[in-house]
């Protein structure tokens, strides 16, 4: 073959590659210009800052579902993980617990639950999709049962914990500087760690990867695991930002997330994805919900939209896929 046919094989593969990574991105900018025209305000300082705060929790929640989805899993429990670890976290403020260890302690509770969910996926051999459904229903039940179907409160008035979910940092919400270092972390993680690479390997043929001796049980273990630390951090920044802890917290929670991962390009079959995808799904969800309530839109019509645009990024994957 010639070298200018090479060249310009080498240019077209180069190209179909990087479009996939690229399509959230030039998704997200058209979205934010639309809005912008439609509602000038979207723009302004203050309803960006707040925007990066709403982002921060679905955000952490997404790039934990990310690991999971990598791996062929679903994890349905995040939101009633939340949910619980929020309980708990408040209970212990209530109690006069400092802050910095009733949030640790409900993160370690969070990824206690999320090892459950990945020992009933390898140990006990069932479908993440029931054994996760199964979960998130278990979860919220003993929130009830530990709530007593009611919220918590009058958790004190500690500058930390405050910070946690509503201050700010160099003018930048804590939130959103949360969700900046855990996406830095995590890249890392899965981008130039062994960890990582196990993670594609197991979601892109698991035979192969046991095969080749990785030992997949306890990656997905420790991958579910992932999840329910992130979804029990983002419960304290909810928490924080309520100042009280709801039995009802982080209801659909996972829908949003899983949204977030297949807009930015994670297939949902496992092996092919980007973290900095779902990072930038999640502003997509995040700049789809601030728009609408900008232009007034009802919150009914709010989960039409939504639900067309997860329509919309699954029929593009399955095509990829295809």
């Amino acid at each position: 073959m010639p070298s200018n046919e090479i060249k310009a094989t080498s240019y077209r593969s180069t190209v179909s590659s990087a479009i996939p990574s690229l399509g959230p991105m030039l998704g997200l900018i058209i979205l934010v210009i639309i809005v912008t025209i439609l509602n000038p305000a979207f723009l302004e300082p203050l309803n960006i800052l707040n925007l990066l705060r709403q982002v921060a929790i679905n955000a952490l929640i997404a790039f934990g579902m990310t690991f999971v989805i990598l791996t062929g899993g679903i994890d349905l429990s995040v939101g009633s993980t939340l949910a619980l670890s929020s309980a708990i976290m408040a209970s212990m403020l209530v109690s006069g617990t400092p802050p910095l260890i009733a949030i640790s302690a409900g993160c370690i509770l969070g990824a206690g639950l999320g090892a459950v969910n990945g020992i009933m996926v390898t140990k006990g051999k069932m479908a993440p999709f029931i054994a996760t459904l199964a979960t998130m229903t278990i979860y919220r039940g003993l929130t009830m049962v530990f709530t007593e179907g009611n919220p918590i409160t009058g958790l004190g008035d500690d500058w930390l914990f405050q910070l946690f979910g509503r201050g700010y940092f160099l003018g930048i919400p804590v939130p959103a500087v949360t969700m900046a270092i855990m996406f830095a972390l995590l890249w890392v993680l899965l981008n130039k760690t062994s960890f990582g690479r196990k993670i594609y390997a197991i979601g892109g043929n698991e035979k192969a990867a046991l095969i080749s001796g990785i030992k997949v049980q306890r990656v997905k273990i420790m991958v579910y695991s992932l999840a329910g630390f992130l979804a029990a951090l983002s419960g304290g920044i909810l928490t924080s930002r309520l100042d009280s802890a709801q039995p009802t917290a982080g209801s659909s929670y996972e829908l949003d997330a899983i949204a977030a991962v297949v807009l930015g390009g994670t297939s949902l079959s496992g092996g092919r994805g980007r973290i900095v995808g779902t990072l930038v799904g999640a502003l997509i969800i995040g700049t789809l919900n601030n728009g609408l309530n900008l232009l007034g839109v009802s919150s009914f019509y709010q989960a039409v939209v939504k639900g067309v645009v997860i329509a919309i990024a699954v029929l593009m994957d399955r095509k990829k896929a295809a």
